[in-house]
């Protein structure tokens, strides 16, 4: 922390007395993966047992329903963990929305499980920078807080979801809910290994067209056949065309097909988009509903989509541009120099900003390598990011806002 001296810094100082890294680690040992129910119900217990020790209610709530196309076509629901809400002082003239998740992107039966020293000071362990770490950090500032003089002047919302690494379909609406009337939000997804933030982020859609076309014998009568996986190539590389500078676009996957001597009549092409902007998002929309509307007249086929822009893109306005800088003005006084940058990446700051809610979403640990058998954690980061946490949601108590 930094040597002068600020009217907070006594209390910061506290953060190094919490179990930041030995909870890190009890909630990092349990897989969590988005499909593992089993392990994301023991998580959400153990989260449910923490936060429990903040004032105020704090409770599961039931994720809601979910589609998936499948490979065969067939369109039905899965089943996500139940989600974690804690609120406090519903009441107070200023709230804010803290947020997080409990999953991972590693399934039960993934050989990457284990917790290991990689160097002094470096662990390297499934979840621990994305972001059990960062949950943890997110607690520890709320601790810190209660234990300031700024509690009562401050109420705030936490919600840890348990589907934000497949893109918050079961929690969308309860981050929807919680933002609203917010002053400002903070997401504690874990900050590159410097310490910078991510800034301005694009948006993402995941969409599954099914193609339902016509069979018929290769040999004997195959214009009589409609085709369906020469519709879905054929939509992929018109798909790929709109790729642009503002507007990536992947087709991703086409399931169907079938045995040769017979005209295929199933296929389903899964396609990512990434907007830069909410204009280009749009243009993006109408691009696609106006080639599904093509493509089931050029080929004779029924085409059906499904899916959406999940994570719309996330500007800085001024009001983040406030916010970031209250951050970067608190990292000044802990000696820590707070910077930015763009990304593509995408997450539940991106819907949090949607509501017209000033966000920084990565106010969790130092780390990086995440999504990979390789993610580390720096663990000094703990009570850095903590202290950072805690005193930037003083300082919009002080000041009643931002």
């Amino acid at each position: 922390m930094k040597a002068d001296s600020f009217p907070e810094q006594e209390m910061l100082e506290k953060a190094v007395s919490l179990p930041l890294l030995p909870r890190t680690l009890e909630w990092a040992k349990i897989n969590s993966g988005t499909t593992n129910l089993d392990g994301l119900g023991a998580v959400a217990g153990m989260l449910a047992d923490a936060f429990s020790a903040l004032p105020g209610d704090t409770n599961l709530i039931d994720p809601e329903p979910v589609e998936a196309v499948r490979p065969d076509g067939a369109v039905d629901q899965i089943q996500r963990g139940q989600h974690l809400v804690t609120s406090v002082r519903s009441e107070a003239p200023v709230r804010i929305l803290l947020t997080g998740h409990m999953d991972t992107v590693f399934a039960a039966d993934h050989p990457f499980q284990k917790i290991v020293e990689l160097e002094s000071g470096v662990l390297n362990g499934p979840g621990l920078a994305d972001m059990k770490g960062g949950l943890s950090v997110m607690l520890g500032a709320l601790q810190l807080l209660e234990q300031s003089e700024y509690a009562g002047r401050i109420g705030y919302d936490v919600m840890i979801n348990s589907d934000e690494e497949v893109g918050s379909g079961s929690s969308a609406s309860l981050i929807k809910q919680l933002a609203k009337g917010k002053t400002a939000a903070l997401t504690y997804e874990p900050a590159l290994p410097d310490g910078t933030l991510a800034g301005e982020r694009g948006g993402s859609g995941n969409f599954s067209i099914i193609f339902s076309g016509k069979s018929a014998h290769a040999g004997r009568n195959p214009d009589e056949g409609r085709n369906a996986l020469i519709a879905a190539a054929d939509m992929a590389l018109r798909l790929k065309a709109l790729h642009r500078d503002g507007l990536s676009v992947n087709p991703a996957k086409i399931d169907g097909g079938g045995p040769n001597n017979a005209v295929p009549d199933h296929a389903i092409l899964r396609v990512n988009f990434r907007p830069k902007t909410l204009e280009d998002q749009a243009l993006a929309q109408h691009a696609l509903d106006q080639i599904v509307a093509d493509m089931a007249k050029l080929h004779d086929l029924g085409v059906d989509c499904h899916g959406s822009f999940g994570r719309p893109p996330k500007p800085i306005d001024p009001q983040a541009e406030k916010l970031f800088g209250l951050v970067k003005q608190c990292g000044t006084e802990l000696g820590l120099d707070i910077n930015w940058r763009g990304t593509g990446g995408v997450c539940d700051g991106n819907n949090i900003a949607a509501c017209g809610i000033p966000v920084v979403d990565t106010m969790g640990v130092r780390g990086g390598a995440i999504h990979s058998s390789d993610e580390f954690l720096i663990t000094e980061s703990l009570v850095e990011r903590t202290q950072l946490s805690a005193l930037t949601i003083m300082r919009i108590a002080e000041k009643g806002g931002l």
